[in-house]
């Protein structure tokens, strides 16, 4: 999985305004702010946001943006998918579409199973989740192994 600064940036901003008391609205400059972004291309991301149903945008001396829906509805999956396409890919193709043959014929298998682990974690983590840093259980548990802080070598 290659999470684009797109997708990081979008949930940093997405979890700056759960995090914002009441719904409050926040201008894409102190949104930027906040989270140490470049304005211009978060101006971007607020757009797709908006297109996509998770901000909406208000105009006026009060305005700026604030989540379309509560924090507790959306998930790390609807930003990710919304921003930068489906969870897992091969070349270009779903994991269930790749079909192989031989000693590779069970490699679907392995694409399909990664991208439940990643759903596994990513579908039920929800930007509520992260603000308040109440994890579900699985993600709890997937980040205190250690292995999972280890760097493989390449």
């Amino acid at each position: 999985m290659h999470i684009t600064a797109k997708a990081e940036y979008a949930m940093r901003a997405l979890l700056t305004l759960a995090a914002s008391p009441d719904g409050q609205t926040l201008t894409a400059d102190k949104l930027a702010a906040a989270q140490s972004l470049p304005v211009k291309f978060l101006e971007n991301i607020l757009v797709d946001l908006r297109r996509g149903g998770l901000v909406r945008s208000q105009r006026g001396p009060e305005g700026g943006y604030r989540l379309a829906r509560p924090a507790n509805t959306i998930t790390a999956a609807d930003v990710l998918r919304l921003v930068d396409g489906p969870l897992a890919e091969v070349r270009g193709l779903r994991p269930e579409a790749a079909n192989y043959e031989g000693p590779a014929a069970h490699l679907q298998e392995v694409w399909v199973a990664a991208r439940a682990s990643l759903r596994q974690v990513l579908d039920h983590v929800t930007l509520a989740d992260i603000a308040s840093g109440k994890l579900p259980k699985i993600v709890e548990k997937l980040a205190s192994d250690p292995a999972a802080w280890e760097r493989v070598a390449r």
